[in-house]
């Protein structure tokens, strides 16, 4: 597989030849040779790479989950980082004076409240007022087949709620800035450079590619990319540990009350499509649990086509909730119910969860609900 900015390469940067560059990235876009996508675009540039921009997390990927970041001087190159997330999170048109093309190259996940897209599409909106053009370098996602969850409620759009479309969407970086530019009716000129020897069926990272660098601190391994949308809601639940500063973040829960076996015994009567749960004791890494070993499970996507992350994360919760004891999901020390909400764009799966009422009708909602947003994705596929 060859990735978009690779593609570019072997076309001797024909989008950029002559133009001023920004590039909005991070030190997880690796190239084939191993060098970062900036590194690649200062060698064939030189200075006309003028600008670069850096998401959450920061352009170095030093920053925690929510932490800000600040604008600053590359050490090496003496061109300004740009930080868009800290007190902007939409590029300033003093941000992006001198720039005659965007070049966009973010290692995303296709989740909707990892808010790389929100970034992406902020830049869309900002160089679309601005008169820059944008190349969208494509890079592969851990779920490309796979569209679940609840369509965004416009009432709790939010920086991690930032467009009308599924939880889990299934679009690369390149097919989500072509459906953006569409969808939000964006006046950009937009071009993708797709990748090349990669297919919506190729969702393992096989080592036939660059390698995997992860693209903030929670997310170390693919698999745990994989596992994102099915465990994210601990960020809201902090007494449901998800193993975040471990090497499993994510793709595991674990809390005191947990009775592994068990609990994974009477998930296995769901038939959770492409996950498997599995009991695994692990040291809590982060409060309220730090240094406590948890019983807890691992989950394991065995079938990266058929996983329907969203629907697994309320069966989960709803047969902790049955096991235990609504209380000890909902009413321990931290819970944020507000940012529940943000993260699945909806109050309707929290409310439902905790009525104790049947799943079924609530996907067969979301499913209802997806049918128009499944056109508009058809025509933005580039695979």
């Amino acid at each position: 597989m060859i990735v978009g900015l690779d593609a570019l390469r072997a076309r001797r940067f024909d989008l950029l030849r002559g133009r001023r560059v920004g590039l909005l990235s991070h030190q997880a876009a690796l190239t084939a040779d191993g060098s970062t996508s900036a590194q690649l675009l200062r060698r064939a540039l030189g200075r006309r790479l003028v600008a670069l921009y850096g998401p959450e997390h920061g352009f170095f990927g030093q920053a925690l989950a929510g932490e800000h970041t600040y604008t600053r001087r590359h050490p090496d190159w003496d061109i300004p980082v740009y930080s868009l997330y800290g007190e902007r999170r939409k590029p300033a048109p003093e941000m992006l004076a001198g720039v005659d093309v965007m070049v966009c190259d973010l290692q995303d996940l296709g989740v909707r409240c990892y808010t790389y897209l929100a970034t992406l599409r902020n830049m869309l909106e900002a160089c679309a007022e601005a008169g820059v053009e944008v190349v969208v370098a494509d890079r592969p996602i851990p779920l490309p087949q796979v569209v679940d969850g609840p369509m965004l409620d416009p009432a709790f759009a939010s920086f991690v709620a930032p467009a009308p479309l599924p939880l889990v969407y299934g679009m690369t970086p390149a097919e989500s800035a072509r459906w953006m530019k569409a969808a939000l009716g964006l006046d950009v000129v937009l071009t993708a450079v797709p990748m090349e020897g990669w297919s919506r069926a190729d969702a393992a990272w096989d080592g036939a590619r660059p390698a995997y660098v992860p693209p903030s601190p929670g997310i170390k391994t693919w698999e745990c990319a994989m596992a994102y949308a099915a465990t994210v809601f601990s960020e809201a639940l902090p007494g449901i540990d998800c193993g975040r500063n471990t090497n499993l973040a994510f793709r595991v829960l674990g809390a005191p009350w947990l009775r592994a076996e068990s609990f994974c015994a009477e998930l296995a009567k769901r038939r959770l499509a492409g996950v498997a749960l599995h009991p695994y004791r692990y040291v809590a890494a982060v409060a309220p649990h730090a240094g406590r070993e948890l019983d807890g499970v691992r989950l394991t996507v065995v079938d990266p086509a058929r996983f329907r992350p969203a629907q697994a994360s309320l069966a989960i919760l709803q047969t902790m909730a049955e096991l235990y004891g609504p209380a000890r999901v909902w009413r321990h020390k931290g819970v944020r119910p507000g940012w529940f909400d943000k993260l699945y764009g909806t109050d309707r799966a929290r409310l439902q969860l905790k009525a104790g009422a049947p799943l079924a009708p609530l996907f067969s909602d979301w499913a209802r609900d997806r049918r128009a947003f499944g056109k508009s994705r058809a025509k933005a596929l580039l695979y």
